[in-house]
């Protein structure tokens, strides 16, 4: 790999070309904060696309692209002169050395959990108190990512179950309830109880090590296989999906399954 002087003359060269860019562009020029922000969420979530497919060119385009944006709002900054990219850079390097005093200092952790609860600690100490512990899940998360975050934030300070295997019986009441409500044929309840069901599955995954969003998302692209599978000879056979049959359409499915265990 690259050495750490030719990654430092890359960065330099990529910052040379964005002040150019921003001077020049007229696209670059008129760009602000609040005009960027949907292009950010749309390259993370482009970046996350290729992290979940693992495909390695994508994943160095994309972080490209989220770099960009990265030292495009730095860029900005600057011009407000409120911060520039130094500033983001060393305030990110004080909070990495403060938050890991196991390496940097006397503390010990020794496994990934407590470097973890440290984490949350100290977390707390920057804000002076003065902010709770689920204060820094941002609003804007995705529901499942958002879940999931709350309940680790809380287990980092103790709020957790004693032994995972507890979840289930929380996991089998939340159901029962949904179900209850269901037949009742209350909509409000019901939707409340399935928030319910979903809460106590991610806090399910948590505790077995197991990411629900990355989990659900490789569910999503399996039923996206296959669905185009039963699509694509649905086509073959010269009918449409409307005019098949369920059982047809199972056949066709139960192919798609079969093929990819061979």
């Amino acid at each position: 790999m690259h050495s750490r002087e030719e990654k430092l003359e890359a960065f330099g060269r990529f910052l040379d070309v964005l002040d150019e860019l921003r001077e020049k562009c007229p696209w670059d020029r008129k760009q602000t904060n609040e005009s960027l922000r949907p292009n950010t969420i749309e390259e993370t979530y482009e970046l996350c696309d290729a992290l979940i497919r693992n495909d390695k060119k994508e994943i160095c385009k994309e972080l490209g692209d989220v770099l960009l944006h990265v030292a495009f709002y730095a860029k900005i900054g600057s011009e407000t002169g409120d911060f520039d990219m130094k500033d983001v850079c060393d305030r990110l390097c004080d909070k990495l050395i403060f938050r890991h005093p196991h390496v940097f200092g006397d503390t010990v952790a020794e496994t990934a959990g407590q470097v973890s609860q440290n984490w949350e600690q100290l977390k707390l100490k920057e804000k002076d108190g003065n902010k709770s512990v689920l204060s820094g899940v941002p609003a804007s998360l995705p529901s499942l990512i958002k879940a999931y975050r709350i309940q680790d934030k809380a287990r980092n300070v103790g709020f957790d179950w004693e032994e995972r295997t507890q979840v289930w019986d929380k996991v089998k009441e939340e159901i029962a309830e949904f179900q209850a409500e269901v037949e009742h044929m209350d909509q409000k309840k019901a939707e409340e109880e399935f928030g319910d069901v979903m809460f106590s599955l991610i806090n399910a995954a948590r505790l077995y090590k197991i990411n629900p969003d990355n989990a659900l998302e490789h569910t999503n692209q399996k039923f996206i296989r296959r669905f185009n599978y039963v699509e694509e000879h649905s086509i073959r056979q010269g009918k449409n999906l409307q005019e098949m049959t369920l059982e047809e359409m199972d056949k066709l499915w139960n192919e798609a399954k079969q093929l990819e265990k061979e």
